[in-house]
């Protein structure tokens, strides 16, 4: 460890309290993006993390905004010519909280209890932008300066799609440009393991309305005289998969990448303890192979399925039955083909001459990265210097849709993703939560992250 380094670390040891207070102060804003929330929320999110931004040393600070868009912030600092400029990625929106008497403390007001922060956003991701400001900051009150040139784009609605991205990134094509990114939005293994995602998921997803009639008749009167949609949609969906959950769709795992050497070499070694899978999932037992099903194996999901109501029930055959439903794809799919080849099935398995109609249909891809840049070695050693352990590389079996976007915009310039969160998280669910070591440990690795970085030239 070079002492610059050494002195950067230690100031972000010894003053994490101050740093842990910047988190709690942005997860006291109700900051949620969705429809029917208040927007104004998410402007004075936007406002604080500009703030924070001054407060912690870096230059340039804007709160960026596009016709319908929540806002963006940017800032920058860049004073170290000839050495690599880093893009440092968070969002600064959060999801709803959900059922509010399911919360242990008040969702808005971050709580710490048993070693962690609990609070809506403490973990997904206002952690992720405070862990860059916080070891922007150790570089600046330790040496003036930073090892690197860094970029912060702290996005305002990523929990409600990121639809404004592309324009963004077009618009602010020069404020993005950069010679790797670091996306601060995954998780780890676990909150002893630093882990960077090599891998998402994609998701083809779209809705499905069968119909025979057009109005419900009587169940008794007409009970085997007439097609009955929901039976028909029912037997569609079996058809579907098997007795295991695996499949039948004709070609759709054909061409599928297995995962790079350092994926697999990861697979062999992680355990998911079968304890927290049942924690979290409520299920009896884990399946075999878990890991490698959830992240580099597409799976098929019903989300919501609907023909009368629990309220409405009657001695009916419904006149049309509607179900939700999508397939999340893996790296050598493509989601265009697989969105046909589902329909197509779907419809060769409709029963009864039923009339099937499809409508929000999405077809996002999944994302995979070459892990072979320095970039990623670099990382490698700075996890492992902030953690005191090797890092491994991870899939997630969810999409983020920013990803791809930025990749993009960065003309293949390595994309780092590193996150804060662990399995007990809970993002998007009540009792969301941070490790509170993980945090500090977290800050630290940012810290090694930027001299690693600027001693490899990415």
């Amino acid at each position: 460890m070079s002492v610059n380094t050494d002195k950067a670390v230690q100031y972000a040891d010894e003053h994490y309290g101050e740093f842990l207070e910047d988190l709690k102060t942005l997860a006291r804003i109700p900051s949620v993006s969705f429809p029917g929330f208040d927007p104004k929320e998410v402007v004075r999110s936007a406002s604080a993390v500009a703030a924070l931004c001054r407060a912690r040393g870096l230059e340039n600070v804007e709160i960026l905004t596009l016709p319908g868009a929540h806002p963006y912030v940017y800032a920058d600092w860049l004073h170290a010519p000839g050495k690599p400029t880093l893009l440092l990625y968070a969002h600064h929106d959060v999801q709803p909280a959900g059922r509010e008497e399911l919360w242990k403390s008040p969702p808005f007001e971050p709580t710490e209890r048993d070693g962690r922060l609990y609070g809506r956003g403490c973990a997904d991701d206002k952690a992720g932008a405070v862990a860059h400001t916080s070891a922007i900051a150790a570089w600046l009150k330790t040496h003036g300066s930073l090892p690197v040139n860094v970029k912060l784009i702290i996005e305002g609605e990523e929990e409600c799609g990121s639809d404004h991205l592309e324009p963004f990134l077009q618009k602010y094509a020069s404020k993005v440009m950069a010679d790797a990114i670091v996306l601060t939005d995954t998780g780890n293994f676990d909150h002893d393991t630093p882990s960077i995602t090599v891998a998402l998921r994609g998701i083809v997803a779209l809705d499905v309305t069968v119909r025979s009639m057009d109005h419900p008749l009587h169940s008794g009167m007409w009970g085997g005289a007439v097609a009955d949609p929901v039976q028909a949609l029912a037997k569609m969906i079996s058809s579907c998969v098997d007795a295991k959950g695996r499949m039948l769709i004709p070609g759709i795992y054909k061409g599928i990448q297995k995962p790079g050497k350092a994926a697999e070499a990861s697979l062999k070694v992680l355990k998911y303890p079968e304890k927290i899978f049942r924690a979290q999932t409520k299920l009896m037992a884990a399946p075999k192979d878990l890991l490698r099903s959830n992240w580099y194996q597409p799976s098929f999901s019903v989300n919501a399925i609907q023909a009368s109501s629990k309220k409405d029930c009657a001695n009916i055959i419904n006149d049309s039955a509607w179900a939700h439903m999508g397939i999340r794809v893996v790296p050598g799919m493509n989601p265009d083909k697989t969105l046909a080849a589902l329909k197509n099935h779907l419809k060769k398995n409709a029963p009864w001459g039923v009339s099937v109609e499809f409508s929000g249909e999405t077809a996002n891809p999944s994302w995979t990265t070459d892990t072979g840049a320095p970039a990623f070695a670099a990382a490698r050693r700075a996890l492992q210097k902030g953690y005191g352990k090797p890092a491994v590389d991870m899939g997630c079996g969810g999409s983020i849709p920013f990803v791809g976007p930025f990749a993009k915009a960065l003309k293949g310039a390595p994309a780092l993703l590193i996150g804060v969160e662990d399995p007990l998280s809970n993002p998007h669910s009540e009792n969301e939560s941070l490790h509170l070591g993980m945090f500090k440990k977290a800050i630290a690795s940012a810290v090694h992250l930027y001299a690693e970085i600027a001693a490899t030239g990415c």
